[in-house]
């Protein structure tokens, strides 16, 4: 009798364990824990931490709770003007309602992933088709991306996803036209140049002839005034002379100097030798005629 109570208190504390270790549930910080009854879901467990469920009953599936990326396959779009392109991109995304993910996804990440491939290169196509290849170059820092985040819209809500970010790692011309179209650009862009350099050069002569224009009429009043000053400086010197020779002694004394003056000058250069009148007034400087 001791023997059996001991093997079936052995027994009962066998199946307490069993039943308690199959009753906890570990959610970690990582993953969602889907309690489910009869295989419908009961509740989600959101938080990391314990929880329990009712053994045999209810069973737990596990979703992944962090950002996951999905590397899209390389594919061919056409833009607006009929330029093939060759795009390559990733996602980053993750589960924001796990219920609703687990009841339209069957709680699959390769379903999610399909999905997801779908949707996200329907958007690329429509955005890269409804643009022009050089937009679609000129947006590689951002708009492009922010262009088919919003056409996407709220299209993943149906199956509680959230997609956070689209990145291309290439996006870029077929290897067969490549060349030609990096030509037509350089060539669209060295035309842009030589039409700056013109307006440039259009406006630079304008400038120069607008100064030149200034410069000639201040040169010109310039000498204006200074032909006025100097005819005025003349007529100055010309009434101080009057006023300093208004009486015979010293108009004598003026024409003395005047005399020599002549005289100076005349004997500058090689011929040296001067002929002189007797009436002439250096004539008289140097014999004293009266």
């Amino acid at each position: 009798m001791k023997t059996a109570k001991k093997v079936l208190l052995i027994v009962a504390l066998f199946v307490l364990l069993i039943v308690g270790a199959s009753s906890i549930v570990i959610t970690r910080e990582n993953e969602y824990s889907l309690i489910r009854q009869f295989g419908k879901i009961d509740h989600v467990v959101s938080e990391a931490g314990i929880s329990f469920k009712i053994p045999f009953i209810e069973t737990v599936d596990k979703l992944p709770k962090q950002i996951m990326l999905y590397d899209l396959s390389s594919s061919d779009v056409i833009t607006s003007d009929k330029k093939t392109m060759i795009c390559d991109s990733y996602i980053l995304w993750h589960i924001v309602d796990p219920q609703k993910f687990a009841q339209t996804l069957n709680s699959s990440i390769v379903n999610a992933e399909g999905r997801l491939d779908a949707i996200v290169y329907n958007s690329t196509k429509n955005v890269i088709s409804s643009t022009t290849q050089d937009d679609v170059i000129s947006g590689r820092d951002g708009e492009l991306s922010a262009a088919i985040i919003a056409n996407i819209g709220s299209s993943l809500d149906q199956y509680g996803i959230k997609l956070l970010a689209f990145e291309t790692k290439m996006l870029d011309l077929p290897g067969d036209n490549k060349a030609a179209v990096y030509e037509r650009m350089i060539s669209e862009r060295d035309n842009i140049a030589a039409t700056y350099t013109a307006e440039g050069s259009s406006e630079a002569q304008i400038i120069r002839n607008t100064t030149d224009k200034e410069v000639t009429v201040l040169l010109s009043e310039a000498e204006k005034e200074a032909a006025i000053l100097i005819a005025e400086g003349e007529a100055e010197y010309m009434r101080i002379l009057s006023e300093a020779y208004n009486d015979e002694s010293k108009q004598e004394f003026y024409s003395f100097v005047r005399s020599l003056d002549a005289l100076k000058i005349s004997l500058q250069g090689g011929n040296k030798t001067v002929i002189l009148s007797p009436d002439s007034p250096i004539a008289h400087i140097f014999y004293g005629l009266q």
